[in-house]
């Protein structure tokens, strides 16, 4: 075999297997969870680059929305009752919503790898807890978590 042929297979090998090694993670959108009432579940996720998450419409009338992401990280806006699946290539902390419900605490975390922009997330959090009224607690619980 050449050089060349072996460099190839050997990347072409190194690509499969780290897509091989990708995880899923399913979220469940409920109007009553483990967390309580209008809740994501699990509502923070720790995940490697990589790694897909699915948000599943459980219960109909929720949506996942993606209101802040790392820089050039993946974002997304689901309709209502619409199952979304989303791949997360950059690493940071990723927030999200359920749009209808935010002001009944109906948010989410998602760490991938190192949460280097930890410290811009709470930031933007702190804008988004003005805009809950119920369950306010939530959003920093869940970016407590973040190592």
């Amino acid at each position: 075999m050449s050089s060349i042929s072996l460099r190839s297979a050997i990347l072409a090998l190194a690509m499969a297997s780290t897509s091989a090694l990708a995880a899923d993670h399913e979220v469940k959108m409920l109007n009553q969870g483990t967390n309580g009432m209008m809740t994501f579940e699990p509502a923070f996720l720790t995940v490697a680059a990589g790694d897909t998450v699915t948000f599943l419409p459980t219960d109909m009338a929720h949506n996942s929305h993606s209101v802040f992401s790392p820089d050039e990280g993946t974002s997304w806006n689901g309709s209502m009752g619409e199952k979304v699946t989303v791949t997360l290539n950059k690493e940071g902390v990723y927030l999200y919503q359920c749009d209808p419900h935010l002001p009944l605490g109906m948010v989410g975390v998602i760490q991938v790898g190192q949460a280097g922009n930890l410290e811009d997330a709470k930031k933007h959090a702190q804008g988004m807890s003005e805009r809950i009224a119920v369950n306010k607690e939530r959003l920093t619980q869940y970016l407590d978590l973040v190592k």
